[in-house]
């Protein structure tokens, strides 16, 4: 733990020396001339922004210097009598791709010899009568298809109180004192058998370990933006995995699913408050998984990422909008955190994890106002005084460029570095051949960080309006995720993100009218945000998907060789759908051909 705590010094006065540094060297090139108030607001809000930043450089380092965990023994003794339950939570979901994940991963347990230690249970929370028929029905074929019974359960509760946190806690109400462990996935989870059968090994070694979480990796988009995001997903988060664990010691992370929980210490140290007052900062807690994790180590337990667990897997939205959507959701719930952090018997870094949660949807509308603020620095800026009190001779405005440009290449290594790193080291290493080769794995991060510098801007302004909404009490409630690879058309589009097209278009007009100087710098955050609709839905269109897959680019290792249990689930998914009881007038498919995406 001395190791790890000198670690954690290390690492918060770096992520602060840094910023310190970029805030001063931007305190130099503004006020060389004059100092207003306005220079005082931008030095702040560039502080801010760039310890966050900071903090992400930092745990890229420590990910990429930290190496592999060492293999563990084969032969680990058995715990016999320790009994798992793999928990599949379901809200108005797409019913036969969730029961066919279920039952790729049944059938791969079935073929170890730990499968008597495991049941699954459908915990349903569906809130629509024809999601809750077909559940059932599905549910009655796959266990008769699997021969499954006394082994696969389906719970269905009629008031879903307390979301997907209510719904677990029923279960450890309800049927928790049947099992040692509870393996909670998400609807869109998938797991390899071996990997849940090592996750319970690691489990039974340890008893302090109360919640060991895996590494999630994106799989089964076709969309541009979804296949960024698994190819991103799978070239970089396990090195910033690897650096959240060099400085976790025993308080790692949680992130809701895919992670295996010891049910006693769950049960005795988890019950979540209902912060009073009204959503959104009141009300049931939506983030509960960085609470839950915080309150665990609270306990005395072990909670622990281990990013050399493989086989584990999610989906994702396949377009902006949706991504937008249940982003607005974990951002409200992340700031609710902010009436936990007095919260009493918290460790330090439970507080610090909570505090960088917060700052992950804080820190856009900050470099929003940073740049707000630094387009109203020209226009209200004082007329310049070239003969200052006492002096004969003019005075000339005194350009500190050098310092301007070393702060603007800090804040781009703070922003490339470490992608960059990742994406060499993996190019000429042996990894490379599970992306395709040195050239496909330099073209996809290439391609990957210009794509998501295009994107920045519109994400900034989705995130800094999700934080205005809860801000002034609005409440985003708990929408139901869409993960299909629809096309998303440009009106549905431009509904989303109208707002996005006028505010581009005043900052073009304003920086062209009193700030012509800083045109060029504009450029970049003006012209993607006035073509918001057209790159939304280039973004979401599969067919383009389709094409850079064909070109070689975001190739992933499950993509080019899929795993057995990634096919196993799309067997399955045909294999329900045909089944003549599952069919219904109008499918889940036929939907969402004809529907639009709500704007957001």
């Amino acid at each position: 733990m001395a190791l790890v705590a000198l670690r954690r010094v290390v690492f918060v006065l770096a992520a602060m020396a840094l910023a310190a540094l970029a805030a001063w060297l931007f305190f130099v090139v503004v006020t060389v001339n004059g100092t207003t108030y306005l220079h005082f607001v931008q030095i702040g809000l560039l502080l801010l922004c760039c310890m966050w930043l900071s903090w992400g450089f930092n745990t890229a380092l420590a990910g990429i210097f930290t190496p592999d965990r060492l293999p563990r023994p084969e032969n680990r003794p058995a715990s016999p009598d320790s009994r798992t339950a793999v928990l599949m939570p379901v809200y108005n979901e797409d019913v036969t791709a969730v029961f066919a994940r279920v039952a790729a991963m049944f059938e791969e347990l079935r073929r170890s010899p730990e499968f008597d230690r495991f049941d699954f249970y459908i915990l349903s929370d569906s809130t629509k009568a024809d999601n809750v028929a077909l559940e059932r029905r599905v549910y009655d074929d796959l266990v008769a298809e699997l021969s499954a019974a006394g082994r696969l359960y389906y719970r269905h509760r009629e008031q879903n109180i307390g979301r997907k946190a209510g719904n677990i806690a029923d279960f450890v109400t309800n049927n928790g004192g049947a099992y040692d462990y509870m393996l909670i996935l998400d609807a869109d989870s998938l797991m390899r058998g071996e990997t849940i059968v090592e996750m319970v090994g690691r489990m039974d070694e340890d008893p302090e370990l109360a919640l060991l979480q895996s590494q999630p990796l994106i799989i089964g988009r076709r969309t541009p933006f979804g296949r960024a995001l698994q190819f991103s997903a799978a070239l970089f988060s396990p090195i910033f995995s690897r650096g959240i664990a060099a400085l976790q010691g025993r308080e790692g992370p949680f992130w809701g699913h895919n992670a295996i929980i010891r049910v006693r210490a769950f049960a005795a140290s988890c019950g979540l408050p209902t912060l009073p007052g009204k959503p959104p900062f009141g009300g049931h807690i939506l983030s509960h998984d960085y609470v839950e994790a915080a309150l665990l180590a609270r306990a005395g337990y072990k909670v622990r990422v281990d990013p050399d667990l493989e086989g584990s897997f999610e989906e994702a939205p396949s377009n902006i909008i949706e991504y937008a959507k249940r982003d607005r959701r974990w951002c409200q719930g992340n700031l609710q955190h902010a009436r936990l952090l007095p919260a009493p018997g918290l460790r330090i870094w439970s507080r610090i994890s909570l505090v960088a949660g917060i700052m992950a949807y804080l820190a856009s509308p900050i470099w929003l106002m940073f740049l707000i603020v630094s387009l109203l620095d020209p226009v209200l800026a004082p007329e310049p005084n070239y003969f200052p009190a006492g002096s004969l001779f003019p005075v000339f405005p005194q350009p500190e460029t050098t310092k301007a440009l070393l702060l603007l290449f800090g804040i781009f290594v703070l922003l490339l570095l470490p992608k960059t790193l990742i994406a060499f080291g993996s190019a000429f290493t042996e990894r490379r051949k599970e992306f395709g080769g040195t050239g496909l794995v330099l073209a996809g991060a290439t391609v990957e960080l210009v794509l998501t510098s295009i994107l920045a801007p519109i994400m900034m302004m989705f995130q800094s309006k999700a934080v205005y909404e809860i801000l002034v009490g609005a409440d985003a409630g708990w929408p139901s995720t869409d993960r299909e690879d629809g096309h998303m058309p440009v009106s549905a589009a431009f509904r989303a993100s109208w707002w996005m097209v006028l505010a581009g278009a005043v900052v073009l007009y304003a920086t062209y009218t009193y700030a012509p100087d800083l045109m060029l710098w504009t450029l970049p955050i003006a012209i993607p945000l006035v073509t918001a609709p057209l790159m939304i839905s280039l973004t979401g269109n599969p067919t383009l998907g389709d094409a850079l897959k064909r070109l070689g680019l975001f190739v992933t290792p499950f993509e080019a060789h899929p795993e057995p249990v990634i096919r196993a689930s799309a067997q399955w998914r045909q294999r329900l759908a045909a089944l003549p009881a599952n069919q219904r007038p109008e499918t889940a498919a036929m939907e969402r051909s004809e529907g639009l995406p709500d704007p957001i």
